[in-house]
């Protein structure tokens, strides 16, 4: 009989670690809770009778250790990752285990790819960052698209979200990237991050149905614009947000998420439109689903559950859809997200 493999939750008790960890119990993973504040590691503890509790900070190596002591992998869902990346990524080359992470953070994620490249390729290991709604899904959703295409010119992520109600730890992770910017703004143009203090523009999208055309914010830079050019040569990478979802995030006095279903997702919806440009052509991808924190669980465990039965195409630090087959992946997902490939 096989035995469970054992997945250390760092940031265990978060918005985003909750999911994480109902979703790794109900597909038969053992998780362990680990993060900093040992009060809150139980109590979530108490709705998982048998679970281990391992309390751990990123100021102390050996915490780490013995919360990644035994694992076979571990998922870092504790913002922000500018402060908890590397320590808990150091932590899993030393115990040799996987490492995902559920970043949206740009800087951090471009940390993990300059600063962990060559070891993690060394250890023969898989470090993935952003493996969550921002990041991962439009990587995966932009190599689909891309099919037999080995260039693009152009890749457009257009994010139609239904509201924003940010958590505290999406508050603080972008305190921490607006401190790290000094104010300035992001895009990625030219093949490279450009850096930049122009207003961003506002436009109108068209989505597919049932959304239609919506007016967005341009240049709303995510963590797409790390993850697709880390291995697709696209040189033009741009990513969109709804007016009425900026708004929310932007204003201090919007709430946090609150649940509405038994599962704790919040009503938000989203559709994610990609489209991928090369010469005169087109192709495009959309994916449709419910709640952006809850949809980054079944998306990281997936990702754990094919880097631990060995499908995945390279080792190192690897973006979503440079490790798996994208269309499957996504499809692996059908009781998540729904996916309209048009190539």
């Amino acid at each position: 009989m096989e035995t469970a493999h054992v997945v250390t939750v760092f940031g265990a008790y978060g918005h985003t670690g909750r999911f994480v960890v109902a979703e790794l119990l109900a597909r038969g993973f053992v998780p362990v809770l680990a993060g900093r504040d040992a009060g809150k590691l139980r109590a979530l503890a108490a709705s998982h009778p048998g679970v281990d509790v391992r309390p751990a900070t990123v100021d102390d190596p050996a915490s780490l250790d013995a919360a990644l002591a035994g694992a076979d992998a571990v998922i870092n869902c504790a913002g922000p990752f500018a402060t908890t990346a590397a320590p808990v990524i150091e932590a899993a080359l030393r115990a040799a285990i996987p490492y995902v992470d559920v970043a949206a953070e740009i800087e951090a994620n471009v940390d993990t790819f300059a600063h962990f490249a060559d070891r993690a390729r060394d250890a023969g290991t898989v470090v993935l960052p952003a493996m969550a709604f921002f990041g991962g899904l439009g990587d995966l959703m932009v190599t689909a698209a891309m099919g037999d295409w080995t260039a693009a010119d152009e890749a457009h992520v257009a994010y139609g979200l239904s509201s924003w109600h940010p958590t505290a730890g999406t508050r603080d992770a972008g305190a921490v990237s607006g401190e790290r910017r000094q104010g300035r703004r992001v895009r990625y143009s030219q093949g490279r991050l450009e850096y930049h203090q122009d207003a961003l523009p506002t436009l109108k999208w068209a989505f597919p149905d049932p959304l239609g055309a919506r007016e967005v914010i341009g240049e709303f830079t995510m963590a797409d614009v790390v993850t697709v050019p880390s291995h697709l040569a696209i040189p033009e990478v741009r990513t969109y947000m709804t007016v009425e979802a900026a708004g929310d995030l932007a204003a201090p006095e919007t709430p946090a998420p609150t649940a509405a279903d038994e599962s704790g997702r919040s009503d938000q919806t989203f559709l994610v439109d990609v489209v991928v440009r090369s010469g005169g052509a087109e192709r495009r991808a959309v994916v449709t689903g419910q709640d952006i924190y809850a949809v980054s669980a079944p998306l990281a465990v997936e990702a754990v559950h094919r880097v631990l039965t060995g499908r995945t195409r390279t080792a190192g630090v690897a973006s979503a859809g440079a490790l798996f087959d994208a269309p499957d992946f996504l499809r692996s997902l059908s009781a998540h997200l729904t996916l309209e490939l048009s190539q």
